[in-house]
């Protein structure tokens, strides 16, 4: 404790790090097939030790291997490991890639909108803004469920009624879900749908981001299958029916609902992510191939290390399962790697936190001078002094030429 988190990679901090091993997430995912692979190691040390002494370096013999295969296989194995993190890497860098997408147009399209306030009207403003700021939290539960979202069946919870409200799952499907393709491949040939009855849920209206909705929003918003898509098609609609006016065109209409359209892809992208697994076949040839390197590896360093086989194996196979693991924990970065909820709290805050406070860069402090009187073209300044330098005749008199690109 008392480390500031960027210092925890930093090689100055070693000693803290090793010492926090036994408490490591990784060593607690794979502590399973660690401890597996030392329990093997130390039973073929502990044979290979009794065999030697009851027999003789003859019959001990039969147990070793020779350490030239393995050699070998530790190039192609080393490239399968680092060929699965690096694709999981993309993966994860990705995903942050897409929220980074998903705040700066939400944060562009909360500017729009203050900034057309008088046009818009500030009732409608604040009905989109609210939409814009539970946006990312129902497109977080859709890419991660369950989490705020109790069984109406659960009796671990007691529902409220009056400040409840009932909703079904709102999770996007896996390309490998064996049941929902053969569902969807019996609808395609019979045309009949034979789709279970979904379980209902219930959360809690005060909560986020459910108190965000407007109270005509949230019923319909709560009963849609894809909900950040319905918060999305109903700020487009918001944004279509404000009327034309000097200030406000249809160039105005079509950038604001271009920004939506923006967090719109934004769905579809982040579903690409959760949706598209890696390949079962690569996944499992890669964890087979690790899985028998590791349970024969004692065979070839028994004669060498003896009862040290049992920790150089612990510490081998902690290395390449925690390689393996990490390459598996970021396949998929929104169920835990990213912190969603940061970002999504951001956003809420950009658009409505601080809105007084934002508000304020609005206000322009200076007074508008009208400048119908004082504008001064650049051949009458030439002509009172013939060696005037361009960079010294203001177009505007009293304002630096620069100022005039902000009006």
């Amino acid at each position: 404790g008392g480390v500031a988190r960027a210092d925890r990679y930093a090689s100055r901090d070693w000693f803290h790090n090793t010492l926090n091993l036994p408490s490591s997430a990784i060593l607690r995912d794979i502590r399973g097939p660690v401890l597996s692979i030392t329990s093997w190691a130390f039973f073929i040390s502990l044979l290979h030790s009794y065999v030697l002494q009851k027999s003789g370096p003859l019959a001990a013999s039969r147990f070793c291997l020779p350490s030239g295969p393995h050699s070998l296989m530790v190039s192609t194995l080393g490239l399968l490991l680092v060929f699965k993190t690096n694709s999981a890497y993309q993966r994860f860098k990705e995903g942050r890639q897409i929220w980074e997408k998903i705040i700066n147009a939400s944060r562009d399209l909360s500017r729009m909108i203050v900034l057309y306030e008088n046009e818009i009207g500030i009732k409608k403003r604040k009905r989109i803004q609210n939409l814009l700021a539970a946006f990312p939290y129902l497109l977080r539960h859709r890419i991660r469920p369950d989490l705020v979202m109790r069984r109406l069946d659960d009796a671990n919870y007691q529902r409220d009624p009056e400040n409840t409200i009932l909703l079904y799952r709102d999770a996007a499907a896996i390309d490998n879900d064996l049941e929902a393709a053969t569902v969807a491949q019996i609808e395609e040939e019979t045309g009949k749908s034979r789709r279970k009855t979904r379980p209902l849920y219930w959360v809690d209206k005060r909560t986020l981001p459910w108190r965000l909705l407007p109270p005509g929003a949230l019923e319909k918003c709560a009963r849609a299958q894809n909900r950040p898509l319905w918060v999305a098609d109903r700020m487009a609609q918001e944004l279509r029916q404000v009327p034309d006016g000097p200030n406000f065109t249809a160039r105005e209409r079509l950038t604001l609902i271009g920004s939506v359209s923006k967090l719109s892809e934004a769905i579809g992208a982040c579903e690409r992510i959760h949706q598209t697994v890696v390949p079962l076949n690569y996944a499992r040839h890669s964890l087979r191939s690790l899985t028998i390197w590791l349970l024969s590896l004692p065979f070839a360093l028994v004669k060498e290390l003896g009862l040290l086989t049992g920790p150089v194996l612990f510490v081998i196979s902690w290395l390449l399962f925690g390689v393996y693991e990490i390459g598996y924990s970021i396949e998929d970065p929104f169920q835990g790697t990213l912190r969603l909820s940061i970002l999504c709290d951001t956003i809420r805050r950009d658009v409505l936190g601080d809105e007084d406070i934002r508000n304020t860069a609005f206000e322009l402090d200076h007074e508008v001078v009208d400048t119908s009187e004082t504008k001064v073209t650049i051949s009458e300044n030439i002509e009172e002094d013939d060696d005037a330098d361009y960079e010294d005749i203001p177009l505007i008199k009293g304002e630096n030429v620069t100022e005039t690109a902000f009006r």
